[in-house]
């Protein structure tokens, strides 16, 4: 699709001066302009409650932005994006102020001729996320005859199934479901969207995968850092809603849905639904047997020594929340019936790293009767997310000599081996898809409800249930060492991956 296709819009980006705009929606929409992809007729209309102009906003947010370096782009290049930025400072709490927004893009409609397009995306505490349509609705700015108008917002979806229903039905009073984006970035991940490709375009995988081949799926998502300056924040989420309930239940449906009948976003999100719909709930007596949550706890990692949770800034000395935890779940469908998912998520671990680990049953019968054999590895495919993006196939072949000996080999593929591959930021994929009105990346309303529903049960238990423990685990390891309980049989165990997509682990970043 070319420049010409895609029809001319005013960006609004409530909360632009903050920090996700200055570090990654600026940055993004730039490359988009410098690609040539986005409309010929476009402007960019920042709004918050700052006291800037618009010259002190293209100032602060593009052209003296420390977060990101243009000092290398080419001076026209930057000049000509300058000049599409605008700023309206508001009280984002005051309905009356939103007349100024409107004012403001009726001049910038004008002048840039975008037809009455708009998409405003909320850059805001999710308080607001309710607020802000209803005082756009007001002013007559949530629709018009001819123009679309979208409605862009940023996760937290909800704080648990009550509040994320409530916040459909709200936002859904002011705009059309097809016209609200909830974007998650990972969505926007190129190898995230290779995970489709991977299963439904080749035919050496996709009649494998399934209960009949395939023994468990592993997803872990690691990163080394802490909590750092975000403990009060953090303390009131945590790993379960940070990560699982939302980016890691899409990577689940990616890997399990069924095939959808095109590319299309209906036909996507609609296997998604069906595929979220068939988790089997986890009752809060069980969560004890199949979830487990720890805790960092002040260690030396990498030399230096750290804190544990509960004493970074903001976090209370008691706290129970979890900076690491890990399920079991089973999805009761025809493909998928008794085939055990294993999902972790967590902080202040070896290294940044996420992957899906598709482990395939032994072949039924053993032919090479060796004392190897005894200790032979499964197939295992790995789909490396982030960092050194690519796939990783570990297979056995026999090792040269005499005999049958068999030793367990990889096969793999590197994004990187790709030099002329331009690999798109997840955000710059994520915003163009949102101009174009393409919302297959992005999270449907229903889909949102039903990961919260399966992970509500979850975070009661943990919240109530006093006899539910919260493991320590010394910063710099794997998490607490009875997640490894949760995988069975005995001799199966976590993948522990290096930051380096390889099939052996043993030396690496620990």
């Amino acid at each position: 699709m070319s420049t010409r296709d895609i029809e001319p819009v005013v960006f609004v980006i409530f909360g632009a001066s903050g920090d996700l705009t200055r570090r990654k929606l600026i940055p993004a929409i730039y490359d988009l302009f410098k690609c040539k992809l986005l409309p010929e007729n476009f402007a960019l209309l920042g709004v918050s409650r700052s006291k800037l102009s618009d010259d002190d906003f293209r100032q602060k947010a593009f052209l003296n932005n420390e977060l990101f370096d243009i000092s290398e782009e080419p001076a026209e290049t930057v000049e000509a994006f300058a000049k599409l930025l605008f700023y309206q400072p508001i009280d984002t709490n005051s309905s009356d102020d939103y007349a100024k927004v409107k004012s403001r893009l009726d001049q910038l409609d004008g002048e840039f001729k975008t037809a009455g397009n708009f998409v405003f995306y909320l850059s805001t505490p999710p308080v607001l996320y309710d607020k802000i349509p209803a005082f756009l609705s007001a002013h007559g700015l949530n629709r018009c005859e001819g123009s679309f108008r979208r409605l862009v917002i940023e996760k937290p979806f909800g704080y648990d199934s009550q509040s994320a229903r409530e916040l459909n039905k709200s936002l859904t009073e002011y705009f059309p479901e097809d016209e609200i984006y909830r974007i998650d970035h990972y969505l926007g991940k190129e190898t995230v969207q290779n995970l489709l490709v991977t299963r439904f375009a080749n035919s050496v995988f996709e009649p494998l995968w399934n209960r009949n081949y395939i023994q468990h799926v592993q997803i872990t998502s690691a990163e080394p850092i802490g909590v750092g300056n975000r403990g009060g924040y953090y303390d009131e989420s945590g790993a379960l809603r940070d990560m699982l309930q939302n980016h890691l239940m899409q990577i689940v449906a990616h890997i399990a849905m069924e095939p959808p009948i095109s590319p299309s976003a209906e036909a996507i999100r609609a296997e998604k639904s069906k595929l979220f719909q068939s988790l089997r709930p986890i009752a809060e007596s069980e969560v004890a047997k199949y979830c487990i949550r720890g805790q960092y706890m002040a260690s030396k990692m990498r030399g230096e020594m750290v804190k544990g949770y509960r004493e970074e800034e903001g976090v209370p000395s008691e706290s129970k929340t979890e900076t690491y935890a890990a399920v079991k779940f089973f999805i009761d469908n025809w493909r998928w019936s008794g085939v055990p998912f294993y999902i972790r998520t967590g902080k202040r671990l070896p290294t940044k790293v996420t992957e899906v680990a598709i482990t395939f049953d032994r072949p039924p019968h053993k032919i090479f009767r060796t004392d190897q054999d005894l200790h032979l590895a499964h197939n295992q495919l790995v789909m490396r997310i982030q960092p050194d993006e690519g796939l990783l196939l570990s297979f056995g072949m026999k090792v040269p000599g005499e005999g049958f000996d068999v030793k367990n080999v990889g096969m793999d593929f590197h994004y990187s081996d790709l030099a002329e591959a331009d690999v798109p930021e997840a955000y710059e994929r994520l915003l163009l898809d949102c101009i174009k009105g393409d919302p297959t990346l992005y999270a449907h309303g229903d889909s949102v409800e039903y990961s919260w529903k399966f992970v509500e049960p979850i975070l009661k238990a943990w919240k109530n249930d006093d006899s539910i423990p919260v493991y320590g685990y010394p910063a710099g390891s794997w998490g607490p060492e009875l997640a490894d309980d949760l995988i069975e049989p005995a001799e199966i165990t976590w993948r522990n991956p290096c930051r380096k997509l390889t099939e052996d682990t043993s030396f690496c970043e620990l």
